[in-house]
């Protein structure tokens, strides 16, 4: 890796001293040019240039999957503060968001490869941090998408298993079953990865239209039928319980922002699609924080209807599912069949969420074995040729994340485990290399075509 970091350096200094690269088939331009800022940065470009800027877009808007993020960790938020820590909670984490979105958008902007956060802390770096730098990023950032992919899946299969409850309110669905569930949503995950890599453009297009009409077709029935009854606005702008947190009253609202900080992570990880798109140092960045103002958005239409319908807390608590969106979305219709219909339209995202975020990690673990950080990275970088993705890498990754789902037969406090891991280490990957731009000065991003 120190050597891949040394040449870097060199080349970019080069490039940025007026070195222009220029193509042979002005079909191919755009790709061609970007492939030899590839090479400039040391890497051979052997992913196909399929996605657009709306696809990363798409992608990156799977990922965070804001409808169905806010309610697989519903229960964090009513548990700690309430309507207050869930509503100004979310408007407090998008801000915070589009910062460090912006922020990454940047340096991604001036390195657009799939290393991502660990190639640009080395980048940053100086010549004697750049490793340590760069290997600690890079773990940190490659955990985080594992766990966060591993938490996507498990909730989905908590969702799907929840459906049940809604006409068998007595049903608790063993640790197995959960488990087993899991497992299926992952393989749906993998085999659509491989099987229809050439149609991930269309997938994650598909995403940003399903999801708008869901947030619509969401809000319009829960509010117009509001079977359950409505709150008030005093209840959904001002209420703050904290007493089952457990916690002092400010410490729960912390605790509580879990919900949001969780769903809002993804928009990092879309930088390992770099070299799979055309002009990557201007459509990821645009992308990345383009996605985050589009959550934020999301996320405030969405949850108001929800915290207005709000049933009973202890009753949502108490579903044994562990997954109470399916519950209130029964009780805002008044019928198991109306609950169900909303709570498909949930699915769906949590269905391009585990896709999306699946082939993040995918090329997070094909590019940091690129530079030989992993065991076995000669395997783990290959590039299978039929599918044009690298298959171990994905096959891997799904190894570890179905593993990871093992836990949950020890403990049921598993799903909260995931989304912390996640949480946690995907801030901290995003928030190394920004850091080390502070340190070492805006010089080293000022050819950056997305500037701040």
């Amino acid at each position: 890796m120190s050597t891949i970091i040394q040449g870097s350096h060199e080349l970019f200094a080069r490039e940025n001293a007026g070195i222009m690269i220029t193509t042979k088939n002005e079909k191919d331009a755009v790709s061609e040019e970007a492939d030899a800022k590839l090479a400039a940065m040391g890497y051979k470009a052997e992913l196909p240039r399929s996605l657009s800027f709306f696809s990363v877009l798409g992608l990156s808007f799977a990922i965070m999957a804001v409808p169905s993020g806010e309610s697989v960790t519903l229960s964090i938020g009513l548990t700690d503060g309430g309507p207050v820590t869930i509503f100004y909670g979310w408007l407090l984490l998008t801000i915070i968001s589009i910062c460090i979105a912006a922020s990454l958008a940047e340096i991604c902007s001036a390195y657009p490869t799939s290393g991502g956060v660990y190639y640009w802390s080395a980048m940053l770096a100086n010549k004697r941090w750049a490793s340590i730098a760069s290997w600690t990023t890079g773990w940190v950032g490659l955990v985080g998408n594992w766990t966060v992919t591993t938490s996507i899946c498990f909730s989905g299969g908590q969702l799907i298993l929840s459906a049940i409850g809604l006409w068998n309110e007595a049903y608790i669905p063993a640790a197995w079953h959960v488990v087993l569930m899991y497992w299926a949503v992952l393989l749906s995950a993998l085999f659509t990865n491989i099987l229809a890599a050439k149609y991930l453009n269309l997938i994650n297009t598909v995403c940003v239209y399903w999801t708008g009409a869901s947030v619509l077709i969401i809000l319009v029935a829960v509010l117009t039928m509001a079977k359950g009854g409505r709150r008030n606005a005093a209840y959904v702008f001002t209420e703050f319980d904290a007493t089952r947190a457990g916690w002092a009253r400010g410490w729960a609202f912390f605790v509580g922002l879990l919900q949001s900080a969780y769903t809002l992570t993804g928009y990092g990880m879309v930088a390992a699609m770099c070299e799979e798109v055309q002009n990557p140092e201007r459509e990821v960045p645009k992308a990345m924080v383009l996605s985050v103002v589009a959550a934020g958005i999301t996320g405030v239409v969405y949850l108001i209807p929800i915290l207005f319908v709000m049933p009973d807390v202890d009753k949502v608590l108490a579903v044994s599912t562990g997954q109470p969106i399916g519950y209130l979305f029964m009780v805002a219709t008044g019928s198991a069949g109306g609950g169900f219909g909303l709570l498909f339209l949930l699915l769906g995202i949590q269905f391009f969420a585990g896709v999306g975020s699946l082939t993040a990690a995918s090329r997070c673990l094909y590019a940091f074995s690129r530079d030989g950080a992993v065991p076995g990275s000669s395997l783990w970088s290959k590039i299978n040729k039929q599918y044009n993705v690298p298959l171990h890498a994905l096959l891997l990754s799904t190894l570890i994340q179905g593993l990871l789902g093992l836990i949950y037969l020890g403990s049921s406090a598993a799903f909260n485990a995931f989304t912390g891991v996640a949480t946690i280490c995907l801030s901290a990957s995003y928030g190394l290399p920004v850091f080390v731009l502070l340190l070492r000065g805006r010089h080293l991003v000022d050819t950056a075509p997305f500037h701040l």
